[in-house]
């Protein structure tokens, strides 16, 4: 595409029309050139402006509560209405547009069973790229941490320098895509999705949110004593490639590298971060009775 500029301007010729095209040459309609015509041509644009959006998944956790049912299996491979937790994760994340590598962080102890998973998803789904990254930890003692595993993928691919990132919990479950999350994450610096789970109780196992009217954070809290709202924030994060460089500060300032929660807690009072409202249903594996829950309710929306 050598005959427009970077920003997709037309260019004025002095051969010939106001399009730039050579006069001596068949005439072509406006925006028509070596086959590319006006719709084409916007739509390379966007391809040029517009990066893929990468994604991490976190799987690196070893989940005891859940024992034994996760001493020799992880979490996110745990199936849930016939399918792995990660599974669903993966199936809401392929619809969103322009998606780039799917980088899934896990540990040493599971890291062979997840790159059998993998292969085996994209063996279906040919379009999508995942690549297991090994953090080598082998146990609850010497694990990085969400905040850790976050960095160790950033600081470890290249690939991932000057793009915003997705960040989303292997162990959480949607039952709608996540198009309209990343779409509202366009101009954002920062991005965290919210659901109102309407019992102050059942906060304290939550991270706590309290918005503006625009729907910015005015206050957050992970695991409150006294919850201030029914706002809890879910592990689903948008962070443009401003903020993660600030992960590396956060954790060389020795804060806890565990509970993804725990950055956004420290960054709300740096930056603003928007919130987006997930209005389905959404769900957080942490128990034995959550899981069974989650079987029973997304059975049915599987059979929906």
């Amino acid at each position: 595409m050598a005959r427009y500029r970077k920003n997709c301007k037309p260019q004025r010729s002095e051969r010939s029309s106001d399009f730039g095209f050579d006069a001596a040459r068949p005439a072509v309609a406006p925006y028509q050139h070596v086959g590319l015509n006006f719709r084409s041509l916007h739509s390379a644009c966007l391809l040029i402006v517009s990066p893929p959006m990468n994604a991490i998944i976190l799987c690196a956790g070893y989940a005891t509560r859940l024992y034994p049912l996760t001493l020799n299996k992880a979490k996110p491979l745990l199936e849930v209405a016939g399918k792995p937790i990660v599974e669903w994760v993966l199936d809401n994340l392929r619809p969103v547009s322009n998606l780039g590598t799917i980088f899934l962080v896990t540990n040493n102890k599971f890291a062979s069973d997840f790159q059998n998973w993998a292969k085996g998803y994209q063996d279906r789904y040919r379009s999508v790229r995942i690549k297991v990254m090994n953090d080598g930890s082998t146990s609850d003692n010497d694990k990085l941490g969400a905040i850790g595993d976050i960095n160790f993928v950033r600081t470890r691919e290249d690939s991932l320098a000057g793009d915003d990132l997705l960040i989303i919990a292997g162990d959480n479950l949607f039952d709608e895509p996540l198009t309209g999350f990343v779409a509202a994450a366009k101009d954002a610096v920062a991005m965290v999705a919210v659901h109102d789970v309407g019992d102050l109780e059942a906060m304290k196992k939550y991270g706590t949110v309290t918005v503006d009217a625009d729907g910015v954070i005015t206050h957050f809290e992970e695991k409150p004593e006294k919850p201030r709202s029914t706002l809890a924030a879910v592990a689903l994060y948008y962070y443009s490639r401003d903020v993660l460089p600030l992960f590396t500060t956060y954790l060389a300032a020795g804060n806890n590298p565990d509970q993804p929660g725990r950055f956004l807690e420290w960054l709300y009072t740096r930056k603003p971060v928007k919130t987006y409202q997930i209005k389905g249903r959404w769900m957080d594996i942490g128990s034995k009775g959550t899981l069974e829950k989650a079987n029973e309710i997304f059975s049915m929306t599987k059979s929906e």
